[in-house]
């Protein structure tokens, strides 16, 4: 390092002699420490030096390394590694994927180090729109016109560009003791650096309108001829070659020439023409034709297999499109299943931005829970987390979340149920990015984001949670590519569940049906503690068997969906028959305890679109059917919810309409001033089932949580995202109204009753039933005595029944009104379940202390 300081002296000696050995010692240590603990059977006590991730993606563009001298190079090196060692203690391994470009530069490489390449050194679009916006004719946004992110932005090189990538593999593996990684990065799109090769010399590969008039690049284009010596090609591209093909080539060239470990395809690239929008080939609008779905699913296998062709071996990850698996295959025939099973040697993609962009949770949520509900070979999968945007001047941790961590603890809320009875995580955590705009790192961000992310991988599931989707993965392939296609089912069904998550709707949980049937044959009881959500199976289908006889013997299912494919075995047991239909604008009438409205009148009435919602509302109750809701429409009246026993069916209906507008990307809500939220009638059929949510909401304009309920050590975590922070929130299970460690809650009517920040995460292993009501708290009690771990102390309660969820098999001890940290035998009779999962004392009033 040329002329260093003192501090850097010491950052560097510590990071390539003591960092590594160090933290090897200090987990060594701790976990010597901890050994008599971890001994506990059932279940493991967490262990804080545990694994949190295989590996963490520290992902970037070039804009820190503002000069290219090696000195400086390796400085921003250390300053990056440095920045995030707390949580690189926690994994397993390091990567780094550079955003250098927009994949122009592989498009581009002619296999020389002394080229000059455009790089990704603006601030807004990197290819000016022909065009001015028409919201924007002065050209005056980041959209319109882009900036140099600094005065006189270094050149960059193919040869400084590889000596980027080997300085950040020899510093990281120094400062951190463990393997690093380095990922180059392909984009489709015309937002980070200028691009001849996409939009001059080849503008035949972007003819998708993502961003404006062909301005994506569509992976089953072909490319016209020309005569450039490219690194793979150096005759020039051959007429029609594909761009799997020409991709794949330059590929493998340029990661084997500049030490890249492999390549990240961006921005839906690989998966959809069109994958940031919700209309597609296969449905425009007004209707859905899947004539074309063989084809076109055949033309972007094509991709994959051109590509391999070429660059066989280099890992491939992926970004995915902004959707959800029943919209990508309805609309543009994304084949999901066949790219997983294509032995591509490819890892499934992360969480969408939405939250980031406009808080759509719905939509990263079930689009992220669609896409992982099956993986390929390799059985891993992302969780990825937007810390700064380095081309859009916005750090989402600072100005989109308000350093508010709801986008961390919500994805990380979720359970995907393996084939095997298992619950699987994510393997990787990626960051976009750990620079900003500017090319700045700042510490603060590294700082405030590592302890949420390490805590939400501590309550990560062990357990399917509150509610758990039968997500027919497999099924909505064959609807698209079947002999009789039915792509409006996959459509709506998702789209609703998108609805209904952003109305409350807690599903954290997914398994395939594929996985469902398999862990039921390997453990029966697996799916026993959670309301199960699945369309009404098709008539015959193993999984109505199975779910035939699970209503049967009293466990819960939440149906949704139409009937009309339903077998006549369920329809009886729901009590449903089959009418003519209605649809448009319906009045609703419900039984049920819908949300509460403090100012204003909740509109009774919404839209039922059919081409969006697989049909119209077609159901009549039976005679002795408990209904639930109920809509008319010109003096017909169709049986909207109803309820048989433990289970319960709602139709559903997805409350948005399709933009006209070729540049609006995603279906509008309703407006629920004038428009009840349909999808919230989800959440209150739920209550039906032993789990009730009920919001009192300011206004019917409020807009409702997001709520997660976890399970982890068999207690619960809740997770949520509060838009709208005047709202309360009242929560009840089965086994009573959950008491959220550090929290008060007012008792009413067998609910506990939250006003919630805008982000929150809390454990709750204390339910209260019987209470009068009244203010009751729990608070964590420091231990104060050997063979204690934990302690809580629950004041406020009046003849209350409580039940307790242990961590462990071991001895838990009840006080009442004695608050001695010596005592070793409770002074309450306690009743055991069965399993000893559930602990419950009964006739409390006053102050109860739980040890354990």
């Amino acid at each position: 390092m040329k002329n260093p300081t003192r501090r850097d002296i010491f950052r560097y000696v510590a990071a390539s002699t003591v960092v590594s050995a160090a933290s090897r010692s200090i987990e060594a240590q701790h976990g010597a420490d901890m050994a008599p603990l971890r001994n506990v059977p059932w279940p493991q006590e967490p262990n804080l030096e545990n694994t949190a991730f295989d590996r963490v993606t520290l992902e970037m563009s070039l804009k820190p390394f503002r000069q290219t001298d090696q000195a400086y190079i390796e400085a921003v090196c250390q300053d990056l590694f440095h920045q995030w060692l707390p949580l690189i203690r926690r994994v397993e391994s390091v990567a780094v994927l550079l955003w250098s470009a927009d994949g122009s530069e592989i498009l581009d490489y002619r296999g020389r180090s002394t080229d000059e390449f455009e790089w990704a050194k603006w601030i807004g679009i990197g290819n000016r729109p022909e065009a001015a916006p028409g919201d924007d004719p002065d050209r005056k946004g980041l959209h319109s016109i882009p900036h140099l992110y600094i005065d006189n932005p270094p050149v960059m090189t193919y040869g400084v560009l590889g000596r980027i990538v080997a300085t950040l593999k020899r510093i990281g593996t120094a400062v951190t003791g463990k393997p690093v990684t380095v990922g180059a990065t392909f984009d489709p799109g015309p937002e980070f650096a200028k691009s001849s090769f996409k939009y001059k010399r080849h503008p035949e590969i972007a003819n998708d309108n993502t961003m404006g008039h062909s301005t994506f690049v569509t992976c089953v284009t072909h490319l016209h001829a020309d005569n450039v010596a490219y690194a793979a090609f150096p005759n020039g591209i051959t007429e029609g070659m594909s761009l799997g093909t020409f991709l794949g080539g330059q590929a493998q060239h340029f990661l084997s020439d500049l030490g890249f470990d492999c390549l990240w395809l961006s921005n839906g690239f690989g998966f959809s023409v069109s994958p940031w929008a919700v209309k597609g080939p296969l449905f425009d609008g007004t209707k859905f034709d899947v004539h074309a779905a063989p084809s076109l699913r055949d033309a972007i296998l094509g991709f994959w297999k051109d590509f391999r062709k070429q660059c066989p071996k280099f890992p491939l990850e992926t970004r995915g499109t902004n959707l959800l698996l029943g919209s990508d295959l309805a609309t543009n025939a994304c084949p999901l299943q066949q790219i997983y099973e294509g032995g591509f040697n490819m890892i499934a993609p992360p969480n969408s931005p939405w939250a980031a962009i406009d808080g759509d949770f719905g939509l990263e949520l079930v689009g992220y829970l669609s896409r992982i509900a099956e993986l390929p070979p390799d059985g891993r999968f992302p969780f990825r987390f937007y810390v700064h945007d380095p081309w859009w001047l916005n750090s989402p941790w600072f100005d989109r979340y308000g350093r508010e961590p709801h986008d961390i603890y919500l994805p990380l809320a979720v359970a995907r149920i393996n084939g095997n009875a298992g619950i699987t995580r994510p393997a990787f955590f990626e960051m976009l990015t750990v620079d900003n705009s500017y090319g700045r790192m700042p510490e603060q961000a590294a700082n405030e984001v590592t302890p949420h992310v390490l805590g939400a991988v501590d309550d990560f599931s062990d357990a399917p949670g509150l509610l758990t989707w039968i997500c027919p993965f497999r099924e909505y392939h064959d609807m698209v590519f079947g002999k009789s296609p039915n792509p409006q089912l996959p459509f709506f069904a998702d789209w609703y569940l998108r609805g209904a998550v952003n109305t409350g709707l807690p599903l954290n949980s997914v398994v395939s049906t594929t996985n469902f049937l398999s862990t039921l044959r390997q453990n029966p009881t697996f799916f026993d503690e959670t309301v199960l959500l699945t369309l009404v199976p098709t008539a015959g289908s193993p999984l109505e068997e199975v779910l035939l006889d699970r209503v049967r013997r009293g466990l819960p299912v939440l149906f949704y969906g139409p009937v009309t494919d339903a077998s006549k075995m369920m329809l009886e047991y729901l009590g449903l028959t089959l009418s003519d239909g209605i649809d448009g604008e319906l009045t609703l009438q419900s039984n049920l305890h819908l949300d509460d409205v403090q100012h204003g009148v909740q509109v009774m009435r919404f839209q039922h679109r059919s081409l969006t919602n697989a049909g119209n509302i077609n159901t009549v109750a039976q005679p002795g059917t408990k209904v639930l809701a109920t809509v008319n429409a010109n003096g017909k009246e169709r049986a909207y919810a109803v309820q048989h026993d433990n289970s319960a069916w709602i139709r559903g209906t997805f409350c948005s309409r399709i933009p006209e507008n070729v540049s609006a990307r995603i279906p509008i809500p309703d407006d629920p001033a004038t428009s009840f939220p349909a999808e919230a009638l989800a959440r209150a059929a739920l209550a039906q089932l032993g789990v009730s949510i009920v919001v009192n909401k300011t206004s019917p304009e409020t807009r409702l949580p997001v709520i997660f309920g976890a399970r982890c050590r068999n207690g619960y975590f809740f997770s949520g995202y509060a838009p709208s922070t005047t709202s309360s929130v009242r929560f009840r299970l089965s086994i009573g109204a959950p008491l959220f460690v550090g929290r008060e809650a007012w008792l009413e009517d067998g609910h506990a009753v939250y006003t919630l920040p805008r982000a929150w995460h809390h454990e709750a292993r204390v339910f209260v039933q019987t209470q009068q009501i009244g203010e009751v708290s729990c608070v964590e009690y420091y231990a104060g005595m050997t063979g204690f771990r934990r302690r809580t102390l629950i004041k406020g309660l009046k003849d209350a029944t409580v039940t307790f969820l242990p961590e462990d098999k071991e001895r838990v001890i009840f006080q009442v009104n004695d608050m001695r940290l010596h005592v070793e035998q409770n002074s309450i009779p306690v009743t055991r379940s069965e399993n000893g999962r559930r602990l419950t004392v009964h006739g409390i009033t006053g102050s109860l202390f739980i040890s354990w």
